[in-house]
C-alpha cells in the first residue's frame, strides 16, 4: 500500500498516462484488458466506445485518463477525443465523477449531449441513466457556455419539449412507429436538425431521415 500512496502522491495533478497503445484481451460490460508490452491495463470504458472497439489480437490506441485517490488508481479509457474532453467537462461539474461521467457517455454519445445541454434540454438529459434533475440542471448551468459559440448564452430551462421542434418530434414519432428504435432516430433527427435539414414539412422530414436511417 505504502507504494500505492507513493505514486498517487506522484501523480495527483500530473495526467502522466496519456494514451496506450496495445491488444484488447478481454471485453467486459463496462471495461476492457488491454495488454501493451508485457503488462495488462484495466481501462473502464463506456458502452458506446467497447461497441466501436475491434476484437482481439487488433492493435488499438486508447485515450486515457488517471483517476488518482489515495487508496485508488483508476484508468478510464475513450476511443476518440470528443469522448475525452467530454468526460473531462462532465467531472469538473459539481457532483459528477468519474464513474457517473462514464454511466453518462454509456448511455448518450457525446454529440446528442451537447445538443441537449444547448438547448437546455432536462428531459433528454434525466432519461440519461444516473442523471436526475438537479444534474441535469447543473450540467446546463455549467457546461452551456463552454458548447455555445453565439453570442446569446440565456439559460432557459425546459422541462417539456418544447425545446424541440414540433416537427421534430412528429417525425421521431412517425419512425418509431415503423420499427425504428427510438434513440437511433433521435440521434438522426437531431444531425438533420443541426444541419437545417429537418424543415417544416412533415414528409419530407420522413424521408431525409429514412435516406440516413437506411444507409446505415
Amino acid at each position: 500500500m505504502q507504494w500505492l500512496l507513493g505514486f498517487a502522491t506522484l501523480t495527483k495533478g500530473n495526467m502522466m498516462i496519456d494514451q496506450i497503445r496495445g491488444k484488447i484481451s478481454k471485453k467486459y460490460k463496462s471495461h476492457i484488458i488491454l495488454f501493451a508490452g508485457s503488462i495488462g491495463y484495466k481501462i473502464n470504458v463506456s458502452t458506446n466506445s467497447i461497441q466501436s472497439m475491434p476484437n482481439s489480437e487488433e492493435e488499438i490506441t486508447i485515450l486515457t485518463h488517471l483517476h488518482v485517490r489515495e487508496d485508488l488508481l483508476d484508468l478510464y479509457g475513450f476511443i476518440d477525443i470528443e469522448e475525452k474532453k467530454t468526460f473531462h467537462l462532465l467531472i469538473s461539474i459539481s457532483g459528477v465523477g468519474p464513474k457517473l461521467a462514464m454511466t453518462i457517455l454509456s448511455g448518450v454519445e457525446p454529440k446528442s449531449l451537447k445538443l441537449s445541454i444547448i438547448n437546455g434540454d432536462i428531459k433528454a438529459l434525466t432519461r440519461i441513466p444516473g442523471v436526475g434533475t438537479k444534474t441535469a440542471k447543473r450540467m446546463i448551468v455549467e457546461l452551456k457556455e463552454k458548447f455555445v459559440v453565439e453570442h446569446d448564452s440565456s439559460i432557459g430551462f425546459e422541462d417539456d419539449d418544447k425545446s424541440q421542434s414540433a416537427i421534430f418530434e412528429d417525425t421521431v414519432n412517425a419512425l418509431v412507429s415503423l420499427g425504428y428504435k427510438k434513440h437511433h432516430v433521435e440521434n438522426i433527427c437531431l444531425d438533420l436538425e443541426k444541419k437545417g435539414s429537418l424543415g417544416s414539412d412533415l414528409e419530407l422530414a420522413i424521408k431525409e431521415a429514412l435516406k440516413l436511417l437506411t444507409s446505415k
